[in-house]
């Protein structure tokens, strides 16, 4: 299989205290929120019914927050759960969550922070919710790179038993975040966009805002 025969079949995109779902603006919160009461708010918007978010990291609550909202009419219920992967990369890693797990070790270190302080736990938190259990990898690089977002989805589609790839970029570090969460199949359901390096970029960059 090569990218072209992989399909993007929906996506979610969360900066700047807004939720697209497909391009569509779904909600937008006062700017004026931190990012713990956003979070809280659009948990509360968009799910409600999963007590432990309260106790995940932020990079955990955002990458689930997307997930909670691309997936929320995706027929992925159907498949498997071994033919569900995942993807992601990020630029500053776990390390939003180390910095604060390291300012409690001058006191008392704290078990539930130690939990996150590897960012591959937001996908863990992801497929926990919707009971993946196929392949999966996480990445570290400078800014989103949709050549490696397309062709290593697109290599695990074609030589896994997989039948859908979520794939994307989860980032956070302080008050700063960012999610572009993509949804991949094999089947060209929903928007079936045709895999490409060149079409998630163009999603990615067609959604960024500058109020």
């Amino acid at each position: 299989m090569n990218s072209a025969e992989a399909y993007i079949t929906g996506y979610c995109i969360i900066r700047q205290q807004g939720i697209w779902l497909n391009g569509q603006l779904l909600w937008e919160a006062d700017r004026s929120m931190d990012l713990q009461e956003w979070l809280r708010a659009g948990y509360d918007r968009f799910s409600g019914q999963y007590p432990k978010f309260h106790k995940m990291d932020a990079l955990s609550k955002l990458g689930w927050l997307a997930a909670e909202v691309l997936l929320k009419d995706a027929p992925l219920q159907a498949l498997p759960p071994e033919k569900v992967g995942m993807v992601l990369s990020n630029r500053s890693g776990s390390l939003d969550t180390d910095l604060r797990y390291y300012a409690t070790v001058k006191d008392i270190a704290s078990p539930a922070l130690f939990v996150y302080t590897l960012p591959n736990i937001v996908m863990g938190e992801i497929c926990i919710r919707h009971g993946f259990k196929g392949e999966n990898t996480f990445f570290v690089s400078e800014n989103f790179d949709p050549e490696l977002m397309s062709s290593y989805p697109a290599q695990l589609l074609a030589a896994t038993p997989l039948e859908a790839c979520l794939c994307g970029w989860v980032e956070v570090m302080g008050e700063a975040y960012e999610v572009a969460l993509f949804l991949l199949e094999k089947t060209p359901t929903g928007l079936a966009k045709p895999l490409t390096a060149t079409a998630l970029n163009d999603i990615y960059l067609n959604n960024k805002i500058s109020k």
